[in-house]
């Protein structure tokens, strides 16, 4: 159900305000690119520091820009469960077409608490959802066996966002999911990587900057014009990398700011701007891939 190119939108802020206009802007141009689909409110979206009114309507904004044209995977995660269900209904109303669900984070479950949380989450909606796994920022992962569970046992668990870092996962997960389960990788320096080992898309950081890019890296992959994947993975990894020098989303923001492609990259305490040196570390790179006006 959920393969290709999906971008992990970032929430575009002025004067402290969900800044609209930019917001739908931003998924135009995404659609205007072809991407598969935009994830509006995750990690990227600084969904820990929006409002819930700001996170519904984020959502809304999207599917409204969308009309159809692309699916909206919509972050409803929380590491309380009920906070979750809220979440998963609000995004259902608004008219997603799948909830991205990440490991309940701080708290620290158990694998039996992981599976539970998402069947119960399964359990609330008729969304597809897709698993978040994304281990530096949860301290836990959801283990293979886990998500194969899920998998088994809940038929609107469709898909997993592997954001670990490590390849090897995507070896284990394609071993042990239902054949066909789809694998998103969640890491844009391993994009090309995670394809080869068995992924089938990326939900992409990246792509806020560049969705043409990282789409043709993905097409060009699943059609076997593996040079082109190469000379692509080769031509923005170092802008990959340093898309995360700063917690994300500070430099993609600052990155598109440069870019022309945001009015503004304001983000919200406890993230603060970039430091200098990292800043001008961005902007060399910037340079260096043609991602600089003039």
């Amino acid at each position: 159900m959920f393969r290709g190119t999906y971008t992990a939108l970032v929430t575009p802020f002025t004067h402290g305000q969900l800044d609209e206009d930019a917001l739908a802007a931003h998924v135009e141009r995404q659609i205007a690119a072809g991407v598969d689909g935009v994830c509006p409110v995750g990690t990227t979206g600084e969904s820990p520091t929006v409002t819930h009114a700001e996170h519904v309507r984020a959502v809304e904004i999207a599917v409204a820009t969308a009309r159809g044209r692309c699916q909206v995977i919509a972050g409803a995660g929380s590491n309380s469960t009920a906070h979750a269900l809220e979440l998963l209904h609000a995004v259902e109303e608004a008219g997603a077409d799948g909830a991205l669900i990440v490991t309940p984070y701080y708290n620290k479950p158990s694998q039996e608490g992981l599976f539970r949380h998402f069947w119960t989450l399964a359990l609330a909606t008729k969304l597809p959802i897709v698993l978040y796994s994304v281990p530096a920022r949860c301290v836990v992962e959801i283990g293979v066996e886990t998500a194969a569970r899920l998998a088994r046992e809940c038929a609107n668990i469709v898909a997993i966002k592997e954001a670990g870092g490590n390849v090897d996962r995507v070896s284990q997960l394609r071993a042990a999911l239902p054949a066909g389960f789809p694998i998103l990788c969640g890491c844009d320096e391993l994009n090309l990587p995670m394809l080869a080992a068995g992924a089938d898309g990326v939900v992409s950081v990246a792509s806020n900057l560049i969705p043409q890019e990282i789409g043709d890296l993905v097409r060009a992959f699943a059609r076997g014009k593996h040079d082109l994947a190469q000379h692509l993975h080769a031509k923005y990894y170092a802008l990959c990398k340093d898309l995360f020098i700063d917690p994300n989303p500070v430099p993609v923001k600052t990155a598109m700011l440069l870019a022309g492609l945001l009015p503004s990259d304001e983000v919200r305490l406890p993230l603060v701007p970039m430091s200098k040196e990292n800043l001008a570390r961005l902007k060399a790179t910037l340079a260096a891939a043609d991602l600089l006006p003039g």
